[in-house]
């Protein structure tokens, strides 16, 4: 298929308001797709080049993206022109459209994206995504002429429609309204097939395009036998806020845990080895058994190898546990979130902030036990999603007792109570209270796990802006905005500059230099990458900001590297909580 078949396609989602029509436009495209391009159309169209599972992004920055337009559009534009004109646009896509692309076809464009310096008939779907896929790849020294040469290639094939949609794919913000949930009913209609069997292919895999490609080959009987894959992340299930009392009364006993202040973290150990994402292969003995992804799928072996290190020692089968790394004192006391979150950015110096940070791995959770089968595939009875957490919760005790956390099953509220206060007075967070017979739900926020802890008073904020400091503060950025989830994109609900320390206000500015769309003298905007948690003493009606909401005397806490914008707090909560009502808990 050409990459101008498709930008038609994504033309006529995006101009289509019912649901209904577009689960069907997306399930024709579906099957008229050739055999290798149907995961590809399916991650394309929500914006993807890699699967849920795979932690390679394309780091590409939008300036970069920007220098790219600008050269294929001619020696007369730059890509401070580009950044101009998305500034009054609004939209990558409507600029990358206007710039009347194509001009600079010839060697090349040949030599840096391929095809016909004659005569060419555009990109096919395969390279373009081939093209991206080489630019995820690139690193080290001169990565960034390669990407760039990479994408000036692609954007001098294509034409203007092709444009609007190869710009949004790069940067991911394709907006043609399909989502996850358009996806999985597409594949259920156009391959006739049960929408539950593809929604739970869907919860093991984290693959929209291979789990396409199971009902499209192997029907139904493919999808009912997928299961877990050592090495292949899947969502974290996720919990609400609750009571201890409300939780008896629906599940009359409670499996009551400690609530660490930690980051989460998903296990897979295999004693095979695990062979990364990118290679394409089977895993060697140099491979490493273990490795450890974050709440939001991406990889941090490398940062936490003391985490590796004991797990290691430890396992001996294939396994994939959920749980949380804690960062400890020299007596073994919990530390402040905020110094795991040192360890999780840390991509150098792991060895010294190795000495300076201590981490511990606190499990509380087996989604798979390979001692009941081979575990490359969930094998017969390993895959323990569907088996109760009571159950989850012994399997993990005979796999890692080190590590496994403490249960305390009771129906007696007095004693629950008794063993939250025990976990306070240990400087926890509080506790966590699950329904016995739960199952595991990936990416699911339902009734059955349930967090109770202190009042803390914090909204976790996507930054979508900045204004420069002033003084010796003029280099780095002063106030952030901050914005909430919406309907159609971001809302916002004030600044923050206080509870930045000198030396953090430069490490949050290096950080999110990268992701400046515009300036305006004082005034910066930011693609919305970065989430803040923010504390605040209320929320208050407000004209200023978008969500009709302010925090009232904001004050920032921690930058949420385990969170993605998707995972922030949304303007529908932010109103409840203006109302004293307390919804959804988002850790």
């Amino acid at each position: 298929m050409q990459f101008a078949a498709f930008a038609d396609r994504a033309a006529e989602l995006e101009a289509e308001p019912a649901d209904l029509e577009t689960v069907s436009l997306v399930a024709a495209l579906f099957r008229a797709a050739d055999t290798d391009e149907l995961p590809v159309i399916a991650r394309f169209l929500m914006g993807r080049v890699f699967p849920g599972w795979d932690s390679r992004t394309l780091d590409i920055g939008p300036r970069l993206c920007y220098a790219a337009l600008a050269k294929a559009a001619g020696t007369n534009v730059t890509a401070d022109d580009v950044e101009e004109r998305l500034a009054d646009e609004g939209e990558i896509g409507v600029v990358a459209a206007g710039l009347d692309l194509g001009g600079q076809q010839g060697l090349a464009a040949f030599a840096a994206g391929g095809g016909d310096a004659g005569g060419d008939d555009g990109p096919t779907l395969a390279e373009v995504d081939d093209a991206l896929r080489e630019v995820a790849a690139a690193e080290g020294a001169g990565s960034e002429d390669t990407k760039l040469a990479t994408l000036f290639g692609l954007f001098s094939r294509v034409s203007d429609d092709e444009a609007r949609y190869l710009a949004r794919l790069v940067l991911g913000e394709m907006r043609l309204g399909v989502g996850e949930g358009t996806v999985r009913d597409a594949i259920s209609e156009a391959f006739e097939v049960d929408a539950e069997l593809v929604a739970d292919a869907l919860q093991v895999s984290n693959d929209y395009g291979l789990v396409a490609e199971v009902a499209r080959d192997e029907g139904e009987d493919g999808l009912s036998e997928m299961g877990l894959t050592v090495g292949r992340p899947v969502q974290s299930m996720l919990a609400q806020a609750g009571t201890v009392t409300g939780a008896l009364e629906s599940w009359e006993e409670v499996a009551a845990e400690i609530k660490f202040d930690g980051a989460r973290v998903q296990l897979h150990h295999h004693p095979d080895g695990i062979a990364p994402p990118a290679a394409g292969r089977e895993p060697t003995p140099d491979d490493p058994t273990v490795r450890l992804y974050s709440r939001n799928t991406s990889e941090v072996t490398d940062a936490l190898p003391e985490i590796r290190e004991f797990a290691e020692e430890r396992l001996d089968a294939p396994a994939i546990l959920d749980g949380e790394v804690v960062a400890v004192d020299d007596d073994g006391g919990p530390l402040p979130f905020q110094e795991v979150l040192r360890r999780f950015r840390r991509k150098h110096d792991v060895d010294r902030m190795r000495e300076e940070v201590e981490l511990e791995l606190h499990a509380f959770d087996c989604l798979l036990d390979g001692r009941a089968g081979d575990g490359t595939d969930g094998g017969e009875g390993a895959d323990l999603l569907d088996s109760p957490f009571r159950e989850r919760h012994d399997h993990l005790t005979d796999l890692l007792p080190d590590a496994a956390s403490e249960v305390l099953y009771s129906d007696d509220a007095g004693e629950v109570e008794a063993f939250e206060q025990e976990a306070l007075d240990a400087g926890h967070e509080g506790i966590m209270l699950k329904r016995p017979a739960s199952t595991y739900t990936p990416g699911d926020r339902g009734q059955d796990w349930l967090k109770r802890k202190p009042d803390v008073e914090t909204l976790d904020c996507v930054v979508i802006g900045a204004e420069w400091g002033e003084g010796r503060r003029a280099n780095e950025f002063g106030t952030f905005l901050l914005a909430v989830g919406a309907d159609e994109g971001y809302e916002t609900v004030g600044k923050v500059a206080t509870g930045i320390t000198d030396e953090r206000l430069a490490e949050l500015t290096e950080l999110l230099e990268p992701h400046v769309v515009s300036e305006d003298g004082q005034t910066v905007e930011f693609r919305p990458e970065v989430v803040f948690e923010v504390g605040y003493e209320e929320i208050q009606e407000s004209p200023t900001y978008g969500a009709g909401y302010a925090l009232r005397f904001p004050r920032f806490v921690e930058v949420r590297d385990d969170k993605t914008p998707a995972d922030a707090d949304t303007a529908e909560r932010v109103e409840r909580l203006a109302g004293g009502v307390d919804g959804e808990d988002d850790a």
